[in-house]
């Protein structure tokens, strides 16, 4: 997995890429939210355009991640994802739990 921050008027963009699976990303990933939640930052985008695949590992840090924003009284909106990547948030129930968009200028405007 890899990312790229992009700080926008009034939110922070997450752009991910590859296969979200975990590993040594989750540390990397969820120290970068960490951080900016320590810098003020409250409106998060998660952009899943480019991502190929996600496990049940890479779920978890997208839980975690979320649970941290939320625990700061931050919101977390998910935009992008792939036929994969929404099977895996139904079939797992986290459809209910994120707040998911398929396209981003959607995910924007509710966000904003």
């Amino acid at each position: 997995m890899k990312f790229k921050r992009q700080m926008e008027d009034g939110y922070v963009a997450l752009v991910l890429s590859g296969k979200v699976m975990g590993g040594p990303d989750f540390e990397k990933f969820h120290g970068e939210v960490k951080d900016l939640l320590a810098q003020g930052h409250r409106k998060f985008l998660f952009e899943f355009n480019k991502v190929d695949w996600i496990n049940s590992t890479g779920v978890g840090i997208i839980v975690s991640c979320h649970q941290s924003i939320r625990d700061a009284e931050g919101r977390l909106v998910i935009c992008g994802a792939n036929k994969r990547v929404k099977n895996v948030y139904y079939v797992s129930q986290l459809d209910k739990i994120f707040e998911t968009y398929d396209g981003c200028d959607e995910a924007i405007a509710a966000l904003t």
